[in-house]
């Protein structure tokens, strides 16, 4: 017994084609017997490794330290050779990845004499001892064997009748073996090297990205190594037999790294199976090895090793820690792209070193185990004779039948088949008798079993060596005679198989369409007859063809050789063949010639061939049938027609001229068709367009009613052509019109793009012309241009976005620049099918700007833009502003702080330092005509006495289609600007005191300021160099930039530090300039970088920055189509009369036990309001019920329901409208009528004026949808969703109203017991009250009831618009889009948010300005300016009037706000031509009356009321209601619009309640109920206290304010909405002199239209943060005048 390690080695191999390609480095060094291997990316990272051996042979052989084959072999095969002879097994295997030279190390080159592997070299020096030995006692005899495991199943590469894969079976005293694998005789290093080459040949390789020719199989090599010595004296025999196994593993390999696909991809997984295996028993044997000292017990349980998880460690198991000397060469790739994969070998290396095999001498091991196996023969024999089973052993040998097809019952696999079962009963008797006796003798078969395999095997080892040696000729004949049959013939010495021309045999070869293909086969014509038939013919054939004309037994070819020596060969075709020589059909025996061609059948084309008779024919002189032209097989195929009378010139130009005369048919044809539907289509556009001019008639110029003159004053004028330009900047429907237009353009650009693989992306956006994004000149039309002075609104234009994925940037383009580079981008892609790609990358990289799909971009780009205001130098006294870097889409990339001073004009500069660049002084000329050119072109003109900017009016596309949403720019502006009145004596006042007091602002004069740019902070790093421009912003020509500077992103903020003098004549436009205008800034970096999303993810996700994460918001989808009700066309709409708010309960419930219907279960996890999952049960009947709250009022009342319908069923909370809907379900209603509400639903509101409660209840079966997401249990983490659409029928209305709400569901078991709270946070006050209170979800809508358009008054018939949506329009390549799709309606309320964000930057900056400039005035200025201070800080920070008011002014203002109320209300009229105003009073409780009193207490005492009123727009033109008008209540309830007298008075008269019985006249509304999007963010949240107006009581709420509603719940706890509040159309009141007189601190009154609240808070701090929340203007004008208040107390 021998015990030693396993020799490991390391070889490392020159870098691949491959490698070199990518200029990959080496991270291989050795030394001595160490390696070490280091990181590519951490140079510090280095780990090193001990081997037995360590070969260098990376570089080329003229290295010193190279490792050439030959030193391997003498390292490890001499060795292992040496150890063969000794008498030990011996094994020597390779390892590494796939390219690492394992087979290489293994096999080497045979036709290189230096470049043989371990295995040749080992077998030439294994013959060369063998002839060196020189005693004639010793004997050697030597078997090889040759097979490759590949995808797990085990091939013979040297036996060709084993097509099959082979079984590996295990024997107890012989181990694991391959059965049938046929083991070769060889007697010299030829023979072996024959087998070599035949078996390399037959071994599975492929072509990888790794390795051109990658080993896909393991491939081992056995050879059985015996010596015999016969001793004289004894004359006994000994031998020692040693197996050799020489194993060259596939390599490991990644998918990625390979490029692994299909086959390829399944060979590597099997690969890694079983080198995975490997790598476990490795590591297995190695601890068991390396752990002497663990517990017996643990050591027992981890000493399992897995050797038949894989056929290779099966097989390998006596030579991995068995009876074997082990040696292992792993093979290393250099490559630094490979770290990953050398590591892992070298790893792999190292656990293999701490094997260790107990290797023994096999001596005898034949005489040893052929005793062994006779021993336990007739052990199993007299196991059989003693259960009566010994005829069966005979009958098994006299009959040899194979004993495994006894196994009839238990179906035992693996046996060879029998015969018959005929004979075995002529044998044994019967079947029946010889299976009943061995199914009742317990153990027979397996011992039969075992008799068959121990004989087997003992036949094979008593087989002489002659024997062997005539098995391997027969071997060898046989495989011959095989490849003889396939056509394919060998070398007389047995090497190399191919085609081979013999030289004196006659023979066929195949002539083939393909060239490739042609003289591939060849077939020998034998002497005496060949056959040549079907492969399936009941005779043998010699020829096996196939085909539809190839008969049975087609023809016979018989060669025989005449008197003087010549061989002749002679055609007999056989009865009904087809068989054509030379294009003849030959029906009789043919002699045939050198050089026939032979066509059998249809398709199997011939050409014969003689040696000798070509030779002789040679010499003499050539046949006339020989053709001059190359023989092939179009050659045949055209002598056949020929001679068959067929021209295939003339068959082919008739056929041609057929298909001509067809085609010509056709198009005619089609061409009349297309006509015909062409005139048919016009007909029916004909008729529905009379149908649309009779049901829709136009009023025509001659009917139109005269409209009455009427006499406008000069201010009335003002405010309608004000009016007119207002609405004319509203641009939605343009802006639409164009998306839609031109939608098609977009999405063919895009589908050319991903065809063509260009990075690029292109999509829609809009642009302003903002000061924070001011439009490029070219993206105005040229009559925009001229008309520039005309436009009094910012205008707004479609463009297309152009994101170059590939050089990370973004342009814009106009429409008409997308249509001319769409044009070049079709002829691109035309061209790109006949360019390769190689040439067409190559043409675009020598382009500079030529390729359509990409622009030039600057090495800078604008990070974004600032403003500075010049106020401060009207006093003058230096500022220092820190102003917001905002970029084009309103985000805020940084902050840059500059100082703006006045200076004298001989002030010398002071010395900064070397860190500050001071530029010289610059002059600058303010030129009164340019600049006012400069304010007609870009500033709105608005009302011209009023002031009002560019920015206070600016119009935002699709504002005013929803006016009640929020407030607008112009609200705000209106609310803290005040009365034209009011500022004309301001703005007098400011410019009388500027022009007494600012001497050093007069006209004339020269005037020096210094701009100072100090910092910049908080720019993204993803901008490499920083610089900085400002200019005047109507002097862009003439700009002053700083010097760039590296910015990283991080540390101290960038220090510009850069001076600017200014000297300027003072002129009027310049006093105008520093009053209104700012200065621009602009900063610009180097962009670094620009992650773009994906195609297919761009376009409906929003572009609005938010700062955290909101809660997910469900889409709003239109109403589900009814099934019952007549398609209506709506009618067209009107002016509207009246709006109000619905909040929605919607239920469902389900059958209990008890036969009631209770509410489901509702999750309210989401954390939003209106939003809610049901928790519903499979199986169950289910009712849908509806409940509607609303104000009670005499204008809603429902009448009906006419149709419920659910549908939409889908698992995403997105519904696609365009797919018509199969599951559309209408139910049955049950119940419908105005109910009493539930206690807990009874607020406050409801005991003076009760609200309105409507419920309808409609039975629900899921089961008729018939579809699978409600018919199953809905799986983990899935939701359901599904659209409910009822249609209400309203009195007075024309058509019904449509309210539509997006339902989700989860559906669980019909025994699943589901709680009301199922999350953890309810357990601690956040959760539902109980299951019945809160298993509803709410919705919140809008109910709108607007007039019958007047189709006869002028203006009021709009034009119904004709714009086809190109969107839906089909282009070539969409399918590669992936669901993209450009966007339309939503990117103008997303470009509307965007403006409004810049807007309101804006303003913020301005007031920024004038808060810094107040402050720094009342800090410098003296006692004696309180003047001054007065009349300008207080203007410039835009407060109202201060309060010393006298009485005069005040009924001024009284008389003002009356004007202007009849102004407004004539603007109106003249608007909508039908438009009257009333101001209704809700005084209903004692409560009110106080406040109504106080209120006119109020009003008289306080001389600046006009400041505590919030100022509600009207909905129809916001910007005409001013700012101070104040009425004897400070309820000012919403205006209620009517149509005529009559109506006024009898609504007066009417009750509040809808329940009255006085009926106004009849009179036709449009409905139409829009549901509100809740947003998501929560401006205040907390307990108010409500008074309760019939037991003056006060009752405590819980209040969220999510503008512009407010939700009202009972209590925290509580997640069903109770009441809302809408703040758009409601007014916010604070006074104090009101809580003064009740003795009620901390509150406030909110007025609606149909009810006044007040309103308690906690202290006086909550209640400044409600009133914030509630309306934040007029918070702010409340803080300021506090903070007035108290700067007075402190300076008396």
């Amino acid at each position: 017994m021998a015990g030693a390690s396993v020799k490991v080695a390391v070889r490392v191999r020159p870098f691949n084609s491959r490698e070199i390609g990518k200029e990959s480095k080496c991270i291989i060094q050795m030394t001595g017997n160490t390696t070490t291997i280091s990181h590519p990316k951490q140079a510090k990272d280095v780990k090193s490794f001990n081997f037995d051996y360590s070969y260098w042979s990376h570089t080329s052989p003229e290295d010193v330290n190279y490792a050439s084959q030959m030193q391997v072999y003498k390292d490890i095969g001499e060795e292992m050779l040496l150890h063969a002879f000794e008498g030990y097994n011996v094994c020597i295997f390779a390892y590494g990845q796939t390219g690492a030279g394992k087979s290489y190390t293994m096999m080497g080159k045979q036709d290189v004499k230096d470049q043989q592997g371990i295995i040749p070299l080992l077998c030439e020096d294994l013959f060369r001892k063998i002839s060196d030995n020189t005693d004639n006692s010793m004997s050697y005899s030597v078997e090889v064997s040759y097979m490759e495991i590949y995808c797990e199943r085990v091939r013979d590469l040297l036996n060709p009748k084993n097509k099959g894969n082979l079984r590996v079976r295990e024997h107890p005293l012989m181990g694991p073996y391959v059965e049938d694998l046929s083991k070769l005789a060889v007697t010299s290093y030829n023979d072996i090297q024959d087998l070599m080459d035949s078996g390399n040949k037959a071994r599975t390789v492929a072509a990888t990205n790794m390795n051109e020719t990658s080993s896909r199989s393991h491939a081992v090599f056995n050879i059985i190594f015996t010596q015999k010595r016969h001793d004289a004296e004894t004359d006994n025999t000994s031998e020692k037999v040693s197996k050799i196994s020489l194993v060259d593993l596939a390599g490991s390999e990644r998918a990625d790294s390979t490029g692994a696909k299909g086959t390829r991809l399944k060979e590597g997984a099997n690969i890694n199976k079983s080198l995975t295996t490997l790598g476990k028993v490795i590591s297995a044997l190695a601890e068991m090895d390396s752990g002497p000292n663990k517990n017996k017990k643990k050591k027992k349980a981890e000493s399992f090793i897995p050797y038949r998880d894989s056929v290779l460690t099966w097989l390998l198991r006596e030579n991995l820690g068995g009876n074997s000397r082990t040696a292992m060469v792993a093979a290393l790739s250099p490559a630094d792209i490979n770290y990953d994969e050398t590591l892992s070998t070298l790893r792999y290396a190292d656990r293999a070193k701490q094997i260790r095999c107990n290797a023994v001498i096999n001596e005898d091991p034949n005489n040893r185990l052929v005793r062994e196996l006779k021993d336990e023969v007739s052990r199993l024999k007299d196991l059989l004779y003693a259960q009566g089973l010994g005829d069966i052993i005979e009958t098994y040998r006299a009959s040899d039948v194979d004993l495994e097809t006894l196994k009839l019952t238990n179906a035992m696999t693996g046996m060879s088949p029998s015969p018959s079962l005929s004979a075995l009963s002529s044998r044994a008797g019967s079947i029946a008798s010889l299976h009943d006796r061995i199914m009742f003798s317990p153990g027979s078969e397996e011992a039969i079993e075992r008799l068959k395999e121990t004989e087997k095997i003992i036949a094979e080892l008593n087989e002489t060596w002659e024997e062997k040696l005539r098995k391997t000729e027969a071997i060898r004949m046989e495989r011959e005679a095989l490849l003889a049959e396939m056509g394919v013939a060998m070398r007389e010495d047995g090497g190399t198989v191919g085609v081979f021309s013999p030289k004196k045999t006659p023979h066929l070869v195949n002539l083939n369409e393909d060239p490739l293909m042609s003289e591939c086969l060849l077939y020998y014509i034998k002497d005496g007859m060949t056959r040549v038939g079907r492969l399936d013919a009941s005779k043998h054939q010699d020829i096996g063809l196939s085909g539809h004309f190839i008969q049975d037994e087609h023809c016979t070819f018989t060669s025989s050789t005449g008197p003087t020596g010549e061989t002749a060969v002679v055609l007999e075709p056989c009865e009904g063949a087809e068989t054509y020589v030379n294009g003849k059909r030959v029906t009789e025996p043919t002699v045939l010639r050198s050089g026939n061609r032979i066509i059998l059948g249809k398709s199997h084309v011939f050409r014969f061939n003689h040696p000798a008779q070509a030779r002789a024919e040679r010499e003499r002189t050539p046949c006339a049938e020989t053709p001059s032209e190359p023989v092939d097989w179009a050659f045949a195929q055209r002598e056949l027609l020929e001679k068959q009378g067929i021209d295939m010139k003339q068959e082919m130009e008739q056929r041609l001229q057929e298909l001509e005369d067809q085609y010509r048919r056709e198009r005619e044809e089609a061409n009349n068709l297309l006509e015909q539907q062409r005139l048919d289509y016009e007909s029916k556009l004909e008729a529905l367009q009379k149908q649309v001019d009779r049901c829709h008639p136009e009023a025509s110029e001659e009917d139109e009613e005269a409209e009455e003159e009427v006499q406008w004053t000069e201010r009335e004028r003002e405010l309608a052509e004000w009016s007119f330009r207002k609405w004319k900047g509203y641009q939605f429907t343009s802006l639409r019109d164009l998306l839609w237009g031109n939608a098609i353009f977009l999405k063919e650009a895009n589908a050319i793009s991903v065809e063509l693989k260009k990075k690029v992306q292109f999509q829609f956006v809009l642009l302003t012309d903002t000061l924070y994004s001011p439009l490029p000149p070219d993206f105005l039309p040229p009559e925009a241009t001229q008309d520039r002075e005309k436009m009094h609104f910012p205008r707004t234009i479609v463009a297309v976005e152009v994101q170059d994925q590939k050089n990370g940037a973004t342009h814009y383009w106009t429409l008409e620049k997308l249509r001319q580079r769409l044009d070049l981008m079709r002829e691109m892609y035309d061209r790109a099918a006949d360019v390769p790609n190689t040439a067409t990358e190559e043409c675009e990289n020598a382009m500079t700007g030529g390729d359509p799909f990409y622009d030039r971009f600057p090495w800078f780009r604008l990070v974004g833009r600032a403003f500075v205001y010049l106020s401060n130098l009207l006093y003058p006294v230096p500022l220092v502003h820190r102003v917001a870097i905002v970029s084009e889409k309103g985000e805020v990339k940084g902050f840059l702080r500059v100082a703006v001073q006045a200076i004298s004009a001989d002030e010398e500069a002071p010395d900064y330092g070397s860190g500050v660049r001071q530029s010289g002084t610059a002059k600058i000329s303010f030129e009164d005509q340019q600049y006012e050119r400069f304010q007609s072109e870009s500033c709105s003109a608005g009302l011209s006495r009023t002031g009002i900017s560019q920015e206070e009016l600016r119009i935002v596309e699709g504002e005013g289609q929803n006016a009640e949403v929020g407030p607008s720019a112009d609200e705000v502006n209106n609310n803290t600007a005040g009365t034209d009145e009011l500022e004309n004596p301001l703005k007098a006042c400011l410019d009388g005191a500027s022009e007494a007091t600012l001497e050093h602002l007069r006209i004339g004069n020269v005037f020096t300021f210094r701009v100072t740019v100090l910092q910049a902070s908080s720019i993204s790093a993803e901008y490499a160099d920083i610089f900085c421009q400002f200019n005047f912003i109507h002097r862009h020509d003439e700009a002053f930039s700083t010097e760039p500077l590296k910015n990283t992103g991080r540390g101290p903020p960038l220090g510009f530090y850069h001076v600017q003098n200014i000297a300027v004549e003072v002129t009027k436009s310049f006093v105008d300039y520093i009053k209104t205008q700012p200065v621009v800034f602009e900063v610009f970096g180097h962009y670094q970088k620009q992650p773009f999303l994906p195609l297919c993810k761009d376009v409906m996700s929003p572009l609005r920055p938010c700062r955290r994460q909101f809660p997910q918001v469900m889409p709003l989808s239109k109403p589900v189509p009814a099934t019952k009700l007549k398609a209506m066309a709506r009618p067209q709409a009107g002016p509207c009369h009246c709006k109000y708010d619905l909040m929605v309960f919607f239920e469902i419930c389900e059958l209990e036990a008890t036969g009631e219907y209770i509410p489901a279960v509702v999750d309210h996890r989401g954390g939003m309001p209106c939003h809610g999952t049901f928790l519903l049960h499979q199986g169950l009947q289910r009712r849908v019920a509806v409940t509607i709250v609303h104000e009670s009022g005499g204008d809603v009342e429902w009448r009906d329901v006419r149709e419920l319908v659910v549908g939409r069923l889908r698992n995403t909370p997105e519904a696609d409208e365009t797919i018509m809907d199969p599951n559309i379900l209408s139910l049955n209603i049950l119940s419908a009528g105005y109910v009493k509400p539930l206690l807990d639903d009874r607020q406050f509101l409801d005991s003076d004026m009760p609200r309105t409660f409507y419920r309808f209840e409609a039975a629900w079966d899921s089961s008729m949808h018939n579809s699978l997401l409600l018919n199953r249990v809905t799986p983990y983490g899935e939701k359901i969703y599904m659209t409910l659409s009822a249609y209400l029928e309203m009195e007075n209305c024309t058509q019904p109203a449509v309210l539509t709400k997006d339902i989700c569901m989860v559906f669980y078991s019909r025994d699943t017991k589901l709680s009301a709270t199922r999350s953890i946070r309810n357990l601690f006050g956040t959760g539902s009250l109980r299951a019945a209170d809160g298993n509803r979800v709410t919705g919140v809508y809008e109910v709108s009831l607007c007039y019958l358009a007047d189709a006869g008054s002028p203006g009021m018939q709009r034009r119904r618009r004709r714009v086809l949506d190109t969107s839906v329009a089909y282009v070539r390549g969409e399918e590669n889009l992936a669901g993209w799709r450009p966007r339309s309606d939503s990117l103008i309320l997303d470009h509307q948010w965007e403006l409004e964000k810049l807007s309101l930057l804006q303003d913020v900056e301005k007031t920024k300005h004038y808060l810094l400039l107040r402050e720094k005035l009342e800090s410098t200025l003296l006692m004696g300016q309180e003047s001054l201070q007065c009349g300008t800080s207080e203007d410039l920070c835009e407060s109202p009037k201060p309060c010393e008011v006298d009485q005069e002014a005040s009924c001024s203002s009284e008389i003002t706000t009356e004007r202007q109320r009849e102004l407004a209300a004539k603007c109106l009229r003249l608007l909508t031509h039908s438009f009257n105003r009333e101001y209704s009073h809700v005084c209903v409780s004692a409560s009110e009356s106080k406040i109504s009193e106080m209120s006119v207490t109020m009003l008289k005492d306080s001389p600046s009321t006009y400041a505590l009123n919030t100022i509600t727009p009207s909905s129809t033109c916001p910007s005409l209601v001013d700012g101070s008008y104040i009425t004897a209540d400070l309820r000012l309830p919403r205006p209620r619009p009517r149509a005529d007298t009559q109506q006024e008075a009898a609504e007066a008269k009417a009750p509040v309640n809808g329940a009255s019985d006085a009926k106004p006249a009849t009179r036709r509304f449009v409905p139409d109920i829009q549901e509100i999007r809740v947003s998501p963010i929560v401006s205040k949240k907390g307990y108010l206290h409500f008074l309760e107006p019939n037991t003056n009581g006060w009752v405590k709420r819980f209040v969220t304010v999510r503008r512009p509603y407010v939700y009202i719940y009972n209590s925290e706890r509580d997640t069903v909405e109770r009441a809302i509040l809408n703040l758009s159309s409601a007014q916010v009141e604070y006074s104090e002199d009101q809580q003064a007189m009740l003795k009620t601190p901390n509150t406030f009154a909110v007025c609606t239209e149909h009810r006044g609240i007040l309103l308690q808070a906690a202290n006086e701090k909550e209640m400044h943060d409600w009133l914030y929340a509630f309306n934040p203007l007029l918070a702010g004008t409340i803080r300021s005048k506090l903070s007035r208040r108290r700067a007075g107390q402190m300076k008396m």
